[in-house]
């Protein structure tokens, strides 16, 4: 657990229903600790084998928004050990996060793993990139097989970080995950 997700997460009203279920006492110790939002291998690993994600973002209005990103296995790249950044492409053209994140840089990516039941969720302060202005940052993001046309650059500076229990994660496959196990366990 990253010692940064305690500062970010537990405000005033967290701490007091925390009290209130007796778990408190459990969680207090993060409060002290020092700040460490730095990924390692283990979060990099995950990170990098997911073809989606869910982004969540707030509007002016103080509404928030969450969004379904996918792309290629890897899109969302690991720049360093507390960046990532991916390739925007063209979508429905209505840019609620695009916009939110110019009025408000505060988001949270949330990675989920069904077939491991395993979650992930990344505080981030976001920034929009046109594409044209980082052209070495581009070409890491550039995925010619995929072929969608990229709009802009969204870099994430990680500020927290944590594992979620997995106990009430329903365990899902893709076509292709079933079908590799149904291949181990014929052989």
């Amino acid at each position: 657990m990253d010692q940064n997700f305690a500062k970010l997460a537990f405000s005033s009203s967290v701490k007091k229903v925390q009290e209130e279920f007796s778990s408190r006492k459990h969680y207090s110790r993060l409060d002290e600790s020092g700040d460490r939002f730095v990924l390692s291998p283990n979060e990099i690993s995950f990170i990098e084998d997911k073809n989606s994600f869910y982004l969540s973002s707030v509007g002016e209005e103080s509404w928030p928004y969450i969004q379904h990103r996918g792309g290629p296995k890897g899109f969302l790249k690991v720049i360093n050990n507390t960046s990532l950044a991916m390739a925007d492409f063209s979508g429905n053209a209505q840019y609620i996060s695009t916009g939110n994140i110019i009025s408000n840089n505060k988001t949270m990516l949330f990675l989920m793993d069904y077939p491991t039941k395993s979650r992930l969720k990344i505080w981030a302060t976001s920034k929009i990139v046109k594409a044209d202005e980082n052209p070495e940052l581009l070409a890491s993001l550039e995925d010619k097989e995929y072929g969608a046309r990229i709009e802009r650059i969204i870099v994430f500076t990680i500020k927290a970080f944590d594992w979620n229990c997995n106990q009430h994660i329903t365990q899902r496959f893709t076509r292709d995950e079933f079908e590799m196990l149904m291949l181990k366990q014929t052989f």
